[in-house]
Parts: C-alpha cells; sequence; structure tokens
C-alpha cells in the first residue's frame, strides 16, 4: 500500500475556505496620522465585538525590518537541535526566555500537543526581577540575529501603543487610556516555526492547540505560508490566510476581562498541511506586571453585571504560561489531584 505524502485532515480540523469579510482588513493610516481617528475607531469596534481580529495595513513597520527578521527566524531554526537546546527557556528560570522545543508547549494541553519550536524574547534585562523580566538568552553563531530581533521587538513595541490607542478611543476613552497601567509592560517577542503535516492528522497533533491569548493584545506576522484558523461566532474554523503587507490583531483575555465581553479574545489555532515549513513572528504585549484588571464601569450595567473579578495582569498570565508549559507544571503547579495537566507527550 503506497502512503499519500498529502494529509488527511480529521472532520474536526477540517475549516471553512471563504472571504474574510468577518475579519476585516483595517487600514490603520487615518489613525497615526490623525486623519480620521473616529472611522478607525469605529471599524476597530466592530471587529473586536464580533470577531477579535483584524487585519492591518499601512502599520508604518519598515517592509526590510520584518523581512530581515523573517530571514533570521530561518536561520535560528535551522540551527542544530544541540546548539538550540542550550538557549532552552528553563535556563532563564521564570523570566521564560528562549527556545522551547517541538512539545515543549501546549496551548490545548488536555487535547492537543503542538508541533512547533518557539524562540522568545523580552524587555532587556540584566538579573532574574520577577516573571517575565530577566536577561535574554541570544544565539552566538547567527551575526545580526541579537540587533534585528531586538530592534524588531522594539518597533512591535511602538506599533502596539498605537493600536492600543485606537482600542481605547473604540471604547469612547482617552487614546492615552491603556498607559498608566503600561509603564514597563509585559511583552514577548516570539519566533516560531511549524513543519508541515502529512498522512491522518487529527487535534491530538497539530502546529498549535485551540487556545485564547492571554495578555492586551497580539501583533502577528505570516509568512506567506497558510496554516491559521480563527473561530466564528457561529463556532466554524475559518482560514485567516497571509496578506501582503499586513499584520494579524488579536486581543487577549485582559482585554476581554476590561470590556466585560464587549471584546472578544477569540480561539484560533494553527494547522500546517501546505507541504511548506511555516514561520510567523508573534509580539504579546500586556500591562504592567502589578496592574489590576477590572471590568470598565462603562461596561457593567443592570443588563451586564461584572463578569470578572479583579486580578492582577503578571498573575493571570503566569498561571496559563503554568498550564501550557510541561516544565512549569512541574515545577509550579498541580492541579486538584496533583496530576500534571497535560497528556503525555508523543
Amino acid at each position: 500500500m503506497i502512503e499519500s505524502n498529502l494529509a488527511q485532515l480529521d472532520e474536526s480540523l477540517q475549516a471553512m475556505r471563504q472571504s474574510f469579510d468577518k475579519v476585516p482588513l483595517l487600514d490603520l493610516a487615518p489613525l497615526v496620522d490623525g486623519s480620521d481617528v473616529g472611522r478607525v475607531a469605529k471599524e476597530i469596534r466592530w471587529a473586536l465585538a464580533n470577531a477579535g481580529f483584524v487585519y492591518i495595513r499601512n502599520h508604518g513597520v519598515p517592509a526590510r525590518l520584518i523581512d530581515e527578521t523573517f530571514a533570521h527566524t530561518r536561520a535560528f531554526f535551522d540551527l542544530p537541535a544541540e546548539e538550540k537546546m542550550r538557549l532552552h527557556i528553563s535556563n532563564s528560570g521564570v523570566a521564560l526566555r528562549g527556545y522551547i522545543p517541538f512539545f515543549g508547549e501546549n496551548s490545548d494541553p488536555d487535547k492537543t500537543n503542538d508541533l512547533k519550536e518557539c524562540f522568545d524574547i523580552g524587555p532587556e534585562r540584566q538579573t532574574l526581577e520577577s516573571p517575565f523580566f530577566g536577561p535574554n538568552q541570544w544565539p552566538t553563531s547567527l551575526p545580526g540575529f541579537r540587533v534585528t530581533v531586538f530592534s524588531y521587538h522594539e518597533a512591535m513595541k511602538e506599533l502596539s501603543i498605537k493600536i492600543l490607542g485606537g482600542i481605547a478611543l473604540s471604547l469612547d476613552l482617552s487614546a492615552d487610556f491603556f498607559q498608566p497601567q503600561m509603564k514597563s509592560p509585559i511583552s514577548i517577542q516570539r519566533l516560531l516555526h511549524y513543519p508541515p503535516q502529512s498522512g491522518a492528522v487529527d487535534e491530538k497533533v497539530i502546529g498549535m492547540g485551540a487556545h485564547t491569548d492571554r495578555g492586551n493584545l497580539t501583533i502577528l506576522a505570516q509568512d506567506s505560508v497558510d496554516g491559521l484558523q480563527v473561530m466564528s461566532r457561529d463556532g466554524v474554523w475559518v482560514e485567516a490566510n497571509p496578506i501582503p503587507g499586513t499584520f494579524v490583531i488579536n486581543i487577549g483575555d485582559l482585554v476581554q476581562k476590561l470590556t466585560n465581553d464587549r471584546y472578544l479574545a477569540n480561539v484560533h489555532r494553527v494547522v500546517n498541511i501546505s507541504g511548506r515549513e511555516r514561520y510567523s513572528l508573534p509580539f504579546f504585549v500586556d500591562a504592567d506586571h502589578d496592574a489590576v484588571i477590572a471590568p470598565l464601569d462603562s461596561c457593567v450595567s443592570n443588563d451586564s453585571p461584572a463578569r470578572y473579578q479583579p486580578i492582577t495582569c503578571g498573575a493571570h498570565k503566569f498561571a496559563r504560561c503554568v498550564e501550557s508549559l510541561p516544565h512549569l507544571h512541574r515545577e509550579h503547579a498541580t492541579g486538584p489531584t496533583g496530576r500534571p495537566s497535560g497528556p503525555a507527550l508523543p
């Protein structure tokens, strides 16, 4: 019997191939240059209330920086396994900086093992200060890697301030609403690699299991390879294929809590059956480690009472990391039964 090299997707992994009118393409230029912030805020409101995701164009990040960061990303993941493992994330303690090998993080651990490898950096620190704040680990064999990847991280931080300003305006708040709780925000620049899958593919092993993001905002650069799937409002998986010159933006749990479910931190996953290697660059920005997040007064009413208790940003995010990172789970958590939360790794 000849085995096909093509992937045969389990029914639960099938995604509808349709136009992305439901996840709109937003021109950010009128927000950045101030020419029509009201229109952009209105479009953000619709997108985040209905999809939780939006493509943005005219974002102002140089194409050359994006291309160079992707080139360094491919070079990093092409390094020998032993060289990458010397930068393992466990070396950084609770700062969570460095390399995560295949199956070393699982986004939906009760159902899925993630067929991906990652490399994470954040704000530079000389010593370990707290969860998410400590020294970065850097490969020594890749000239220019450190400068380019950190420059990309800084460009994403600058862009995130503009986008969060637009989100604030969409909620009828001042554009600088988020800034008091972002004096030294948790931020992570991640490099991701998803190898292609073939043969029978089901939810036990896919690129990334279904999940919501943990913080305020995610800015994702995709290469030309498909794979991202977003849950529609009626529970249908829809492909969020790459659009040249755009980022994919989505909000995380903290903004959903802040808006008392008015805005949606939407479920998404990655399934790479393209036959090609897939690379992406997600940037995550949250709030200060001790920032308290609670539903806005303007999002609470008699008809919509507060659905969430106040929570600190760092506590929420670290708890989610413990759930998805096996090495953290073993060190920092046991559930009510004292057993690990995730399935056995293949």
